[in-house]
């Protein structure tokens, strides 16, 4: 079982690295394959990263992938940022639930199961994902804050609860899913907050937006990085202030993950914003992450750069939910099989090269 969390949701203990000693051990075990060395390319990296994570070679198969798609409206979203009208949020939440989104059927294929969190749907919801609900909608973060201080404290700590107890169930991968209208605007507010770029360098089309709508959506970023550049040093005003419920909840989930030794499939820009916190709340924790795929929003691509993480998938993907993640579950399964399953040139009675021992 976790440790209790602590009473300040904002303070994480040093982050360790995964442990070298057994990724050391599974590249000596992958040079040693019944193939040519390196010859399956970054796969074999991807091994030697889940080796140290579970400080095992060669690792074990992922038992419980899980995916928790954290949900939230965004007062923003009544600018015309997106395509699409703020109820639809609510109505992605019962679909999700009802296992039957996007997410849901590349799950099952991955052999992952999905759990859905409202954290600020202006709507109400099934008891069953409102626990840590901690407002409907979160402000307009082009004219005020996205939450206030507390709000931004209770959304980190549930963020932090809901990885300790999926972690506690024998969760041994996460992924950390998004679902709100309008929920691109605030991730590129962190990302090019945080990396100083402007914000016609940084915003994207989202769900699929027109020229006029990405001119509104552009002036929304504006207008609310002159708020956050401010606040820039300070992790949880930033959140506040740029921010929402949803965000601030996927910060502490995937900072927890890191503290917990929990390796972690990061999706789009939306949850890639979030490690972009986390890794300024919780040092190092980008190590415990990798990168799933590469979305079509300019700012996805600036933050993996950020966090030094390259995408495993190139696929166009921009749905969000967890689904680019998800996709690149097979990868990891078949990268941990490859360590495992595949006989050394020893055990098979095959040749080395000439020359080796």
């Amino acid at each position: 079982m976790s440790e209790p969390t602590p009473a300040d949701p904002t303070r994480f203990d040093p982050i360790p690295p995964p442990d070298r000693e057994a990724r050391d051990a599974a590249r000596e075990r992958g040079r040693r394959l019944v193939k040519p060395a390196g010859s399956l390319g970054r796969l074999e990296l991807l091994g030697e990263w889940i080796a140290g994570c579970q400080g095992a070679c060669p690792p074990r198969a992922f038992e419980r992938a899980r995916v928790v798609v954290f949900a939230g409206d965004h007062g923003i979203a009544r600018a015309g940022v997106s395509a699409y009208p703020s109820e639809v949020t609510a109505q992605m939440v019962a679909t999700l639930t009802s296992g039957v989104g996007a997410v849901n059927a590349l799950a099952r294929v991955a052999d992952a199961s999905v759990r859905v969190v409202d954290m600020a749907v202006d709507a109400d919801t099934d008891p069953s994902v409102s626990e840590h609900k901690v407002r409907r909608g979160s402000g307009s973060i082009d004219r005020e804050d996205a939450l206030t201080h507390d709000e931004t404290l209770a959304a980190l700590a549930a963020g932090r609860a809901i990885a300790d107890a999926e972690i506690d169930a024998g969760a041994d991968l996460l992924v950390a899913g998004d679902m709100g209208i309008g929920d691109t605007t605030p991730a590129t507010v962190l990302v090019a907050t945080l990396t100083d770029t402007e914000p016609v360098a940084a915003v994207g089309r989202g769900t699929g937006i027109d020229d006029n709508a990405w001119m509104r959506k552009t002036s929304a970023i504006r207008d609310a990085m002159r708020r956050t550049r401010p606040v820039v040093r300070d992790a949880v005003a930033l959140l506040r202030t740029g921010g929402g419920a949803d965000l601030a909840a996927m910060t502490g989930f995937l900072a927890q993950a890191a503290q917990r030794r929990t390796p972690v499939v990061l999706d789009g820009l939306v949850s890639t914003a979030a490690a972009l916190v986390a890794e300024e709340l919780a040092y190092g924790a980008r190590a415990w992450w990798v990168a799933g795929h590469r979305s079509t929003e300019p700012s996805h691509t600036i933050a993996l750069a950020r966090l030094g993480l390259e995408p495993l998938l190139e696929l166009d993907m921009r749905l969000g939910e967890g689904t680019g993640a998800v996709a690149a579950i097979p990868l990891l399964r078949g990268a941990v099989a490859t360590l495992s399953e595949v006989a050394t040139f020893e055990e098979a009675g095959v040749s080395t090269r000439t020359g080796e021992d």
